[in-house]
């Protein structure tokens, strides 16, 4: 495995799924971010040292693509890769393999190191790339975005207070909330009836402890849905998601 790989052996548990036994999209999330965490870990870059450094990582786009939601009890491997990097952003893929090493997901994600001082986009320090082996580029992969909103088509809106658990080590909202809120202005039997095949999402605009937010949902088709998550006028989140029957 190259210098800037890494994956682990996890087993699906209870906690992680919906109730139809299937892994849901937030805990997908969940676990690309774990496997890259362990990865900085096994490299000695922690969460501290980053800190130290002023600066603390933060997710800016992700395109996931699933092939299939693994169950309770699934035995699945978790694989990352530092793929390339550049003055202020980092480029990582994720997948999530079955015990055969068929994909089930795959993930891309553009990261930014965060001042702290600032709450706003930092240049990468250099230290924290090193490890990795990464070569820097001029260039990284663009990622898909998630469609237009469609003004036009008929949407279901819902409020949450972001709670003190809804909140990371950052100081904002953990992204994989993001979800749980999206997909939560969807019904429940639909839900249940479908998995999603294709996610493109964008934040935009950080939530903090206490604030009002609504979740918007629209159907642009039959097949795709729209998401926003707005704090009052302000876009904090833009997803687009595409849905098959579940198998």
């Amino acid at each position: 495995m190259a210098q800037n790989e890494f994956s682990e052996p996890h087993r699906v548990v209870y906690y992680e799924t919906d109730d139809t036994g299937h892994l849901t999209l937030a805990m997908l999330i969940n676990l690309f971010v774990l496997v890259s965490e362990d990865q900085n870990a096994a490299l000695k870059l922690t969460t501290d040292y980053i800190h130290s450094l002023g600066v603390g990582w933060v997710v800016t786009q992700y395109h996931l693509q699933v092939d299939r939601f693994p169950e309770i009890g699934d035995q699945v491997t978790l694989k990352t890769r530092a793929t390339a990097f550049n003055k202020y952003f980092a480029y990582r893929e994720y997948w999530l393999l079955d015990t055969e090493g068929k994909q089930l997901a795959y993930g891309e994600g553009i990261w930014v190191t965060m001042s702290y001082a600032t709450r706003k986009i930092a240049t990468i320090p250099a230290a924290i790339m090193v490890p990795y082996g990464t070569e820097p580029v001029k260039r990284l992969p663009r990622l898909l975005r998630p469609e237009k909103v469609d003004e036009t088509a008929t949407s279901v809106a819902k409020p949450y207070t972001v709670r003190y658990f809804d909140i990371d080590e950052n100081g904002h909202v953990n992204n994989a909330h993001y979800f749980d809120w999206m997909l939560d202005t969807l019904p429940a039997e639909w839900l249940r009836q479908h998995q999603a095949v294709d996610v493109r999402i964008r934040f935009e605009n950080e939530v903090k402890y206490g604030h009002q937010v609504t979740s918007e949902v629209a159907h642009s088709n039959a097949a795709t849905t729209q998401h926003t998550v707005k704090i009052g006028a302000t876009t904090a989140v833009l997803a687009t998601i595409d849905w098959q029957p579940r198998r």
